[in-house]
């Protein structure tokens, strides 16, 4: 059965520059090859969702610059509905610059703009959107205080919330408190609770700390170790699939995209679906880009097929 997701996010042109190292403070590097690519978190996750199969829509803003034009029509090749993308008459369409090295780690910089323009209105006639919606995802790349509105009027809908809070931050409660579903990384979860994750023991302590604050779901992505899950289903560990990695950006949202192409909304099937993410990840961190390099259905199926 397809699945009808919302992504509320960030859209941001990426350009990157490809360096063999990264700089030290103060140095200046001559960089191998500069590229451009569709992209935001918001974005990527959407993609990723509609390529493994999902029907997505996205709410969001841009500006009314080329820029914008170019992340609309990027969204709509993927066959994501975008009535609710609005354009932004205040600020630029948002922007990442990002720095990739000759091991395929990246650091990135990112610029707002039109993402950090939302208000109410932004949600205006979602009501609708929601009322057929399984899952609505969102990210901290666009503010809280709207993701929090967003998430109350989908819980009112009957729909299962997915939060990534990237990049880390303090969480409002008022956000927690209507969140489903909790997807750090290893770092944004030492951030957010204080507590290492370098044990079971941690992580089921962490799982602990977000259930007081509402959320029953905590999935934690750890890189080379795999995700650990905890659900009212029960908890564990999913490993990762071994891969050379070329470049990093965008692992995380292809992880997030794809597997709410796959979650059940009781998360029952939640090792399974995680599975399905993990070899997505795998095969997105093999390519160049972070739009570009987000496979689709065919591709994770037939890399799963090869274990």
């Amino acid at each position: 059965m397809t699945k009808k997701i919302a992504v509320l996010g960030s859209v941001n042109v990426d350009t990157t520059y490809h360096v063999a190292r990264f700089p030290q403070p103060g140095e200046t590097l001559s960089a191998l090859d500069k590229s451009s690519a569709p992209g935001g978190k918001g974005a990527n996750q959407a993609v990723a969702a509609a390529r493994s199969g999902a029907a997505v829509a996205f709410i969001g803003m841009v500006g009314e610059d080329n820029e914008g034009k170019f992340m609309r029509e990027a969204l709509q090749e993927d066959g994501i509905d975008t009535r609710f993308l609005k354009n932004d008459p205040r600020h630029g369409t948002g922007s990442a610059i990002i720095t990739l090295d000759a091991n395929g780690q990246n650091d990135i910089m990112v610029y707002a703009g039109a993402n950090f323009g939302m208000d109410a209105d932004l949600l205006k006639g979602t009501e609708a959107l929601f009322d057929d919606c399984d899952f609505l995802i969102a990210q901290f790349e666009t503010p809280q205080a709207i993701t929090a509105a967003a998430f109350k009027l989908a819980k009112e809908h009957g729909v299962t919330t997915i939060l990534n809070p990237a990049p880390a931050k303090e969480i409002l409660p008022e956000l927690l408190a209507v969140t489903d579903v909790v997807i750090p990384n290893e770092s944004e979860s030492e951030v957010l609770t204080g507590i290492k994750v370098d044990s079971e023991e941690a992580m089921l302590k962490t799982a602990a700390y977000f259930k007081e604050q509402g959320v029953k779901n905590l999935l934690i992505t750890l890189g080379s170790r795999g995700v650990f899950y905890c659900t009212p289903h029960g908890h564990g560990m999913v490993p990762a699939f071994k891969v050379k990695a070329v470049d990093t950006t965008a692992a995380g949202d292809t992880f997030i995209g794809a597997l709410a192409s796959q979650l059940t909304t009781d998360l029952a099937n939640v090792a399974e679906a995680l599975v399905y993410a993990q070899r997505a990840s795998s095969l997105t961190v093999q390519q160049m880009g972070a739009m570009p390099s987000i496979p689709t259905a065919a591709k994770v199926k037939a890399a799963l097929a090869e274990k």
